[in-house]
């Protein structure tokens, strides 16, 4: 027998029933929260109790969200400050840098401006100087010793001119251009100064040795008073160098002198003083000391 057509099967009233629950619900919620808007309305107070237990139930979750939060902005501060750090100590090596040369160029500087000082004492004397300017150059391998300074005729310079720094006594000069002259260095073999113990009246004669050192022969051949440290300046003999200017001091004692290391080397000279010859008349009736004058002491 076929079951009847209006028959409704249990699925459909599980459907019906949770349709029905489902308003029910839904009725009661909106009664609950009209009941509860209208209790706020005229009673606020009456949840504070009830939003006081819920803050402080969600104050944990809060703390710990907000010490993530922190925690976090930390570890990307630390990070953007390391970086910071860094590129800050990089800027600071390079300015460590520029001013380690600064410094280097201002003592650099500094020893200029002491041998320009000490050039200008020269000056202060009762020598007038004829020129001064820069050594520019010297030979070093050639047996010769010649300079060239930056000073010629145009500035008064002429053959035979002492030259000089505030060391001491560097050459003569040997050929006067219009901008530029040859210097005869005391090192030079063809050079030969009278020269006198700054100390006493010990005479000698100052010849050059092409090595960067003098000979020093005694004019006065006996007992040898030179000893080591003894320090040796122009005479004055001959007309051409003035008196006192220092030359060189004595470092190894010979039968006749001794071997002297010059006071004033060209390699660390750069401004020299060109003078005047000191008694320029004597000075081309003698030219120099005469040979015949040093036999006596071979």
């Amino acid at each position: 027998m076929a079951p009847p057509g209006n028959r409704r099967s249990a699925t459909n009233k599980k459907a019906q029933m949770g349709l029905f629950a489902g308003y029910v619900v839904a009725g009661l919620g909106a009664l609950l929260g009209a009941s509860l808007l209208i209790i706020s309305l005229l009673s606020p107070e009456t949840f504070d109790g009830i939003r006081s237990m819920a803050a402080d139930a969600a104050a944990p979750a809060g703390e710990a969200g907000a010490a993530g939060r922190t925690k976090s902005q930390s570890f990307f501060s630390a990070i953007a400050g390391y970086y910071r750090a860094g590129s800050r100590n990089a800027e600071l090596e390079e300015e460590v840098r520029v001013a380690r040369v600064k410094l280097a160029e201002a003592e650099a500087l500094r020893q200029e401006n002491l041998r320009l000082k000490a050039v200008l004492g020269l000056n202060e004397g009762d020598t007038k100087p004829v020129a001064v300017a820069r050594l520019i150059g010297s030979t070093s391998s050639s047996v010769r010793r010649i300079g060239y300074i930056s000073a010629g005729t145009s500035e008064g310079v002429q053959t035979g001119m002492p030259v000089t720094s505030p060391l001491g006594l560097v050459g003569r000069v040997l050929e006067a251009g219009s901008n530029s002259s040859r210097v005869l260095l005391l090192t030079d073999p063809e050079s030969l100064v009278p020269v006198r113990r700054s100390t006493d009246n010990v005479v000698a004669f100052a010849e050059g040795r092409s090595d960067g050192s003098l000979r020093l022969r005694l004019v006065n051949l006996g007992i040898n008073p030179i000893k080591k440290g003894d320090v040796f300046v122009t005479s004055g003999a001959g007309g051409l160098y003035r008196p006192g200017v220092a030359v060189a001091v004595a470092a190894e004692i010979t039968r006749d002198g001794a071997i002297a290391h010059l006071l004033s080397n060209p390699a660390a000279t750069n401004v020299v003083v060109v003078e005047p010859s000191w008694q320029r008349e004597g000075f081309e009736a003698v030219q120099e000391p005469s040979p015949a004058a040093a036999e006596p002491e071979e």
